[in-house]
């Protein structure tokens, strides 16, 4: 059985420098994070082995005298109530989700009602859009009717959509008309990271090679969800699992050729755990096979 790593898949720079960050010896015993630093297990089991505390709201009863803000960002409003309580304040955030911040801002400015195609509930959109006096954030055709009285949307999509889906979405909104049947003014500005992309591009090249795909990342990581959909999206048998030890033997029977890919918080030495896994699964099923 031929075993297959995606091209790219991963941690991005932006995930590699927020771990590097919090994991920098200072903070031993002095950190606390307001949310998850990334959505991957091993690595927030990895901080709090290391003494950093994890909270879900700034509002927390934090004791150390260090926040840190995760790398999906967080409304300035966020900001702001940390330093009130007496925080130092350090900023995890992505470069890439502050360039969303920024763009929005940019639309806003410029007089367009903000967009977010998106996951309302996901906190990066929760971090883009809090401090926004109003906006929309759209997960698909039936939120169009929140947008009917806006006539100049700006539009900007959550980091890790896949890019296929958001277009057809913008291109749709571009064709709602104004109550007097008068186009609306709508500008899009593409703030899908590049990382997300190039994951989404290898693990589309790779579908078209193999028979079945794992998918490594933790399960609440939403650009790792978007790498499974690629693959259910064309019909090929996929599984999204956390761990080496997930993987299961039944899954490889009469399977030639697998792929691997990862999403962009999930840690190199998972990755290579994985696939030396599913490496001794294929040497057990090739030995089988030939003792037969």
């Amino acid at each position: 059985m031929k075993v297959t790593l995606a091209d790219s898949l991963g941690t991005c720079f932006g995930v590699d420098d927020a771990i590097k960050e919090a994991m920098d010896p200072r903070f031993r015993g002095n950190l606390t994070i307001i949310g998850q630093l990334v959505h991957n297990p091993q690595t927030v089991q990895q901080l709090r082995d290391t003494g950093v505390e994890i909270v879900d709201s700034v509002e927390a009863n934090i004791q150390t005298p260090n926040v840190m803000i995760t790398a999906h960002g967080a409304a300035q409003s966020v900001h702001q109530r940390a330093k009130e309580k007496g925080f130092t304040v350090y900023d995890a955030t992505c470069p890439l989700v502050m360039k969303v911040h920024k763009a929005v801002r940019r639309l806003v400015d410029e007089g367009y009602f903000p967009v977010v195609v998106g996951q309302a509930s996901h906190v990066e959109v929760r971090g883009i859009v809090s401090d926004l006096r109003e906006y929309v954030v759209v997960a698909d055709e039936k939120d169009f009717e929140k947008l009917a009285d806006k006539p100049k949307l700006g539009i900007v999509s959550q980091t890790t959509n896949q890019i296929k889906t958001v277009l057809p979405i913008v291109e749709k909104i571009k064709m709602l008309t104004n109550s007097d049947g008068s186009p609306k003014d709508v500008k899009f500005v593409d703030t899908i990271c590049k990382p997300t992309k190039d994951r989404q591009i290898a693990v589309e090249k790779l579908s078209n090679e193999v028979n079945l795909m794992i998918v490594v990342g933790g399960h609440n990581s939403s650009n790792t969800k978007k790498l499974k959909k690629v693959c259910d999206d064309k019909g090929l048998p996929a599984y999204h699992i956390e761990k080496a030890s997930e993987v299961k033997r039944e899954w490889f029977e009469g399977i030639d050729h697998v792929g691997i890919t990862a999403g962009t918080s999930t840690p190199s030495y998972v990755i290579d755990e994985v696939y030396e896994a599913v490496l001794a699964i294929g040497r057990d099923l090739d030995a089988h096979k030939a003792a037969s």
